[in-house]
């Protein structure tokens, strides 16, 4: 019953606000007057519910009802689905000639605000529904204290997919794999599915991205296979990362100029120096090349650290568990904000137009830490390294360096357009909020 009231309540929110966004675009579109655009006849919702269905329709054959994604996934098919719906539309009118009274810039106009408006609403009336733990789903999850922790964290910082753990009243079960022999396996999911719970399994593998994956089904001998592909050596997801890039930087390319005069003044006016530092870094195909940011440190750097270390050894065991000093003594003032930022990064834009780097990818390592890439070395250089990355968005310095390389060569194995999109809008967060 719970299940079915979320659903009911999720669903009627997006009606009311696809209905909302009609009048929206009617109010916008009726107040363009150009030459260049035709008149507009006003339309009755009654002669746009269709629209809204084929919407709704679309949205539960994505099963945004009735599964319970985090906000990324759930965002991404509520985008697939409003794409889809958008060419449907289109489609139908111009088979029937009527796309004259609708107006494909009044169509386009409505898509484009729900675009934003639906997943918006969704994360507002969700972050309010499972402020009650009444709609929260009951979950068990079967496996040993750290993977219990775990998805209890999870439960606890992601409101989002509205879970929370319970060992005695649940129906929901989540199984982790590993640790299990199959006959256990297969024992606990009957046991489970015969209880009428819902039951999920968490691979054993757990460095690829299955949702990405394609599932095959060989009927005659019911068994089922998933596909599995280094996404990011691929070269057709390779040009279209590149495609990516380039255009990104295109539209961003006269902000970058404005930002560039500003932190040129600042860099000049704080210490005596270049503006931009730049130092050889390793890059595609183990190939190195000149890696700029703008300059955070003193010309006369090295004196400075040398001085420093010798009163603060606890600074080179930092240093060697995690390749960054606690506090720098090289570091200027205006330094410490763009460090603190990234904005020190924003110059590695020249490095992505030069075809050097991309916007989002791996660390670009310097060349002294070549060796200590280890066995992930020449998987990591296969590709370009980024601006930001993965690495960049799960806790930067607190992680180690070893951390770090598990999450580049997890994102290049299971790379998509949709998980860089993520990333940067991630780091916009965490520059604005000095993560």
């Amino acid at each position: 019953m719970k299940k079915y009231l979320v659903s009911f309540i999720l669903f009627s929110n997006d009606i009311l606000v696809l209905v909302a966004i009609f009048y929206l675009t009617l109010a916008v579109r009726s107040s363009i007057y150009t030459t260049y655009i035709a008149n507009f006849s006003t339309l009755a919702l009654k002669d746009f519910i269709f629209v809204i269905i084929t919407i709704s329709m679309l949205m539960f054959y994505e099963k945004i009802y009735t599964l319970r994604y985090d906000f990324w996934q759930d965002t991404k098919k509520v985008l697939k689905a409003l794409t889809l719906a958008y060419f449907i539309v289109l489609a139908f009118l111009t088979i029937l000639k009527t796309s004259l009274e609708y107006s494909r810039l009044f169509i386009s106009l409505y898509f484009f605000f729900a675009f934003f408006m639906i997943p918006i609403s969704k994360r507002f009336m969700k972050k309010l529904i499972y402020k009650f733990s009444f709609f929260k789903q009951n979950v068990f999850i079967l496996g040993d204290q750290e993977q219990v922790s775990t998805f209890e964290k999870e439960f606890h910082d992601n409101w989002y997919i509205g879970m929370k753990y319970n060992k005695e009243k649940y129906d929901t079960v989540i199984i982790f794999s590993k640790g299990m022999h199959v006959d256990e396996v297969n024992k606990n999911i009957a046991k489970y599915l015969n209880k009428k719970s819902t039951v999920y399994m968490v691979p054993y593998v757990k460095d690829i991205n299955f949702s990405n994956s394609e599932i095959l089904e060989y009927s005659n001998i019911r068994y089922n296979t998933l596909q599995i592909e280094n996404k990011l050596l691929l070269k057709s997801n390779i040009w279209i990362k590149n495609i990516f890039d380039f255009i990104a930087v295109l539209l961003i390319f006269p902000l970058f100029i404005l930002i560039h005069l500003i932190l040129s003044l600042l860099i000049r006016l704080d210490s005596k120096g270049s503006i931009f530092f730049k130092q050889y870094r390793l890059g595609k195909n183990n190939q190195s090349f000149v890696c700029y940011k703008y300059r955070s440190m003193h010309e006369d750097s090295e004196l400075l650290l040398k001085n420093y270390l010798l009163s603060h050894r606890d600074e080179v065991e930092h240093y060697e568990k995690y390749h960054k000093y606690k506090n720098d003594p090289r570091i200027t003032k205006i330094g410490k904000i763009l460090r603190a930022t990234s904005l020190d990064e924003v110059a590695q834009l020249i490095n992505v137009l030069k075809g050097e780097m991309s916007l989002v990818g791996p660390r670009p390592y310097m060349v002294s830490e070549s060796d200590k890439l280890g066995e992930n070395l020449d998987f990591i250089l296969k590709v370009k390294p980024g601006i930001t990355g993965l690495w960049q968005v799960s806790g930067r310095n607190n992680l180690t360096f070893k951390e770090r390389n598990d999450l580049e060569v997890w994102y290049i194995k299971n790379w998509s357009l949709w998980s860089d999109f993520i990333i940067l809008i991630k780091t916009i967060k965490v520059v604005f909020l000095k993560a």
